[in-house]
């Protein structure tokens, strides 16, 4: 279906739900297509395709609401589809709060091209997918006698929409997306260590096509000979492709479900110094080829670039129209696009430099994070530093405390952003962090 046919779709969808009832309606059709090949034992694993098409529509009757999907695209199946919604949308409960957003913050066209989708997708040759994966496999079959097994694989993807509102909105977005991964175990002294490395790009000839698989071997090796080591509070510097696990509870607290539901430990403390002043990050929609980037969100609104928290003071919430209403704030987006952060003037080396005693935290096995508290456990491994220097592998650890008191404890903020990522986070050091292990 081009993307003309699925504007008129859409459009006759939303015509025929306000002739069946609804007072407002918005419709989007979707379509994805995405492969993936797994290689193991130097003989193909798994292969996979898929192909999707969806028509999305949500419904506002009698100030109430649902929303409805389907893949069945033939007006004659939609036309009954879309009728039976609104029968049974009906039965809910009202909901004065429930309306499509002001269209004054639609996003309106003419925004920059940001460049997030790859035109040649369709040119890529199949073979050369499924030689990739292998190739990532063989840096590393033979290279050390301690290896237990190796997979690696290669996926890609992309994912197109248009959307139409019954009070003026239109717009579509297209995205694309390729993976090279390669997972490694060894043999270790009392266990079989395992790691992994990926790369990602939007664009198949910015995709990193080498050292896939010697980097993941590189990084299994040190992790032999890991074990607990003696409890108590140590600087922890966490690596910059880790941070993500440690930043997310913060962005969820920003949800303005969580918010408006008192579910947030960030709750009404909007324009207050929460968190260590070396802590800046902004949402910015706008980075060309970002992963995260657009025009307009998953309502219309057009996206702006907010900061997000402005040495360590909250400048703004992730709050939809539904959840703008009720907490009487204009929306700003339910949900993030590109997370900056504002980086320092060291690498993971010297960082690591600086430390006398600490762990240098390289992943996360389990633990939660309480969002109306902050507060957390997590499961950790990585490597023991002292005096300036990693001198041994440590797992089976834990770090436990509270957010707010963790991002208040930044000593620095590295220079080595993650990329791969829509949030872009650097490697971070922060001071006394409780570590129970031994």
């Amino acid at each position: 279906m081009t993307k003309e046919e699925k504007y008129s779709l859409a459009k006759w969808a939303m015509s025929h739900a306000l002739k069946s009832g609804a007072q407002q309606a918005s419709v989007s059709i979707s379509n994805s297509r995405s492969s993936s090949v797994e290689v193991r034992e130097e003989k193909m694993d798994k292969l996979e395709q898929a192909i999707q098409s969806n028509l999305s529509i949500r419904l506002y009757v009698d100030n109430k609401f649902s929303a409805h999907s389907t893949n069945r695209l033939k007006k004659e199946e939609l036309a009954g589809f879309i009728e039976e919604a609104i029968a049974a949308t009906r039965y809910l409960s009202e909901d004065e709060f429930r309306t499509l957003p002001n269209p004054e913050l639609y996003y309106k066209g003419g925004g920059p091209d940001l460049k997030t989708f790859d035109n040649s997708f369709d040119r890529n040759d199949p073979q050369q997918k499924i030689d990739l994966a292998f190739r990532a496999e063989k840096e590393v079959l033979g290279r050390d006698e301690r290896i237990v097994s190796v997979s690696a694989s290669y996926s890609d993807g992309i994912y197109e929409r248009v959307m139409v509102t019954s009070n003026g909105f239109e717009g579509d977005t297209a995205n694309s997306s390729y993976g090279l991964n390669a997972q490694v175990s060894v043999k270790g002294e009392d266990a079989r260590p395992s790691s992994y490395w990926s790369e990602t790009a939007v664009f198949y000839e910015d995709l990193k096509k080498s050292d896939i698989g010697r980097k993941a071997l590189d990084l299994a090796l040190k992790k032999i000979g890991q074990k607990k080591v003696t409890s108590g509070k140590m600087h922890m510097i966490v690596e910059n492709r880790m941070v993500g696990r440690l930043f997310s509870p913060l962005i969820s607290a920003l949800n303005g479900s969580a918010v408006q539901q008192k579910n947030s430990f960030l709750a009404d403390q909007l324009g207050e110094k929460i968190f260590s002043e070396k802590l800046t990050v902004t949402d910015d929609p706008f980075i060309v080829s970002g992963r995260g980037s657009r025009l307009f969100d998953n309502e219309g609104l057009a996206t702006q670039k907010r900061p997000v928290f402005e040495g360590g003071v909250l400048k703004n919430y992730f709050i939809d129209t539904y959840y703008g209403k009720k907490l009487e704030m204009p929306p700003t987006s339910g949900s993030t696009t590109n997370l900056v952060f504002n980086t320092g003037n060291k690498n993971l080396d010297e960082l690591i430099a600086t430390v006398q005693k600490g762990i240098l935290v390289t992943g996360f096995n389990g633990g939660n994070c309480n969002g109306a508290t902050g507060d957390f456990s997590y499961g950790i491994e990585g490597f023991l530093i002292e005096n300036q220097q990693i001198v041994q592998p440590v797992s089976e650890m834990n770090i436990t405390g509270n957010m707010k008191t963790l991002w208040s404890a930044i000593a620095e903020i590295g220079n080595d952003t993650f990329e791969q990522s829509s949030w872009l986070t650097p490697s971070v050091l922060f001071y006394d962090v409780d570590f129970s292990g031994a």
